[in-house]
């Protein structure tokens, strides 16, 4: 009997092993599961991919008739611009509190957070402009108080080499507005743990006039 029970705990333990390694998932099998929800978003959402060199030959804009987003190799973001904005870019060297308002969805679970409903609820996000390297913080926010952090994710930075940051003077001017598909490598600290990807709206506008 003693012996049975021996035998049936080892088979028990041996299944439980067997299913634990089952269910575990590498890293590798991660990103499998991000470059799917990627791939299934673009399909669903009828997007049209273009490459840098055809955004950079239409002038830095994507054809939002034909809802165009460029890929951008380096971070492997997926962006189209709605709005180039009013204004002008940040300045090389400067250093400026921007207005962010933003729709992020998460492509593999569907939560979202947003702040682009209310009209108070603004975050507010420290720039400097380095060349073309943009470096941020959080100062204030639903982003900063959702995740605890004063940290930007790297991928909403890059749009803001191709958009202006004015503030509206006229009934026809558009703050910049753009679309983002970011990669875990690219994302905040929850995208980079769990290696989840996000959908993005964000508008971008300068705290104060210059």
């Amino acid at each position: 009997m003693k012996h049975t029970i021996i035998a049936l705990l080892s088979l028990f333990c041996l299944a439980t092993t067997f299913v634990a390694c089952n269910d575990y998932e590498t890293y590798g099998d991660k990103k499998n599961k991000e470059r799917a929800a990627i791939k299934q978003f673009l399909a669903d959402s009828a997007i049209n991919v273009i490459s840098e060199d055809v955004f950079h030959k239409q002038g830095d804009m994507t054809d939002n008739s034909k809802n165009e987003f460029v890929y951008m190799n380096n971070t492997g973001v997926y962006m189209q611009i709605v709005h180039k904005g009013c204004g002008e870019p940040l300045r090389d060297g400067e250093n400026s509190d921007l207005m962010v308002r933003f729709l992020e969805l998460c492509l593999l679970d569907s939560t979202a957070i947003y702040n682009d409903t209310a009209p108070y609820d603004v975050d507010v996000m420290n720039v400097r402009r380095q060349g073309n390297v943009f470096t941020a913080s959080l100062t204030d926010g639903v982003m900063m108080s959702a995740y605890n952090t004063e940290s930007v994710p790297t991928g909403w930075l890059v749009p803001l080499k191709y958009v202006n940051v004015g503030r509206p003077r006229t009934e026809d001017d558009h703050i910049a507005k753009v679309r983002l598909i970011v990669p875990h490598t690219q994302g905040h600290s929850v995208a980079s743990s769990y290696v989840y990807p996000y959908y993005y709206e964000i508008s971008f506008v300068r705290s104060i006039d210059i």
